[in-house]
């Protein structure tokens, strides 16, 4: 058990060493991620001034732009750049034969990638975010109570766990179909709209509001910020919580079982 955590325990060390590598990347684009918040300023800066109501779905001019700073925030913990095609690229070219070989569990081995490159991200990030968000906290109503603000880092902790399962999930789709690019468009392509990065998913009809609300997706974006805005409070908060924890669940079973009965078909030949 001690050689095992000891073995994971390098693992995370020798990642945090390569991110800290693209130091400089992450933090240029981090400050490039907030230029698309300034055009959403102007753009319900002008629909607020061409209605006669100062409220939109529920959502003042000020909870619009505080909702995209956040959502900034949300999707920093839930995006998964590259996992899936990193995934499949592997199996295609045959190099994931290694964790065949070796005793080391490939979903523990990206996890912890993954963690590695976040906690590098998020300490470079950290001035970039707090000077933006310094800048616009007149956007904000303030700091939410301490049960809300619990519900929102267990939100965002859980869209991460969320994102990771769900990409590495299409990932494996590669053990039957050794492309998974136009998928993976598809994936992203929804993703944009459902959960809640283009615009708070309160804005849809009540039909198309009710089929999103059963999808994971808002649980990448949507949710964490509504849940920091306070638009989700009480026993819809615990409720919330509680099915993203199910959505993570069934991605994070539903992962293992892909990886298992996939290597059960993979072939690897030559060295």
């Amino acid at each position: 058990m001690y050689a095992r955590v000891q073995t994971w325990w390098t693992i995370l060390v020798i990642s945090l060493e390569e991110r800290l590598v693209y130091r400089g990347d992450f933090a240029l684009a981090t400050f490039m991620r907030f230029i698309p918040i300034v055009t959403q300023i102007f753009l319900w800066g002008a629909v607020f001034s061409a209605t006669t109501g100062t409220m939109v779905a529920g959502f003042s001019y000020n909870d619009f732009v505080a909702y995209y700073l956040l959502t900034m925030i949300s999707r920093a913990f839930s995006s998964m750049p590259g996992l899936s095609s990193n995934i499949a690229l592997q199996i295609r070219d045959g190099s994931i034969k290694k964790f065949l070989i070796q005793p080391i569990d490939l979903m523990g081995y990206l996890i912890l990638q993954r963690t590695a490159h976040k906690l590098v991200y998020y300490l470079v990030a950290l001035g970039p975010f707090a000077l933006i968000f310094f800048i616009c906290r007149g956007y904000f109503p303030g700091w939410p109570d301490a049960p809300t603000m619990a519900g929102y880092l267990a939100s965002l902790a859980m869209s991460f766990l969320l994102g990771f399962f769900l990409e590495a999930l299409i990932g494996m789709v590669g053990f039957w179909f050794l492309e998974v690019s136009s998928l993976l468009f598809l994936y992203m392509l929804f993703n944009f709209f459902f959960s809640g990065h283009m615009f708070p998913i309160d804005m849809l009809p009540g039909h198309w509001r009710t089929i999103v609300e059963w999808l994971p997706l808002q649980y990448l974006a949507y949710f964490p910020a509504a849940v920091f805005l306070g638009k989700i409070t009480g026993a819809a908060l615990v409720k919330g919580l509680l099915w993203q924890l199910a959505w993570v669940v069934f991605f994070a079973v539903a992962c293992r079982v892909a990886y298992v009965r996939g290597i059960r078909r993979y072939s690897a030949y030559g060295g």
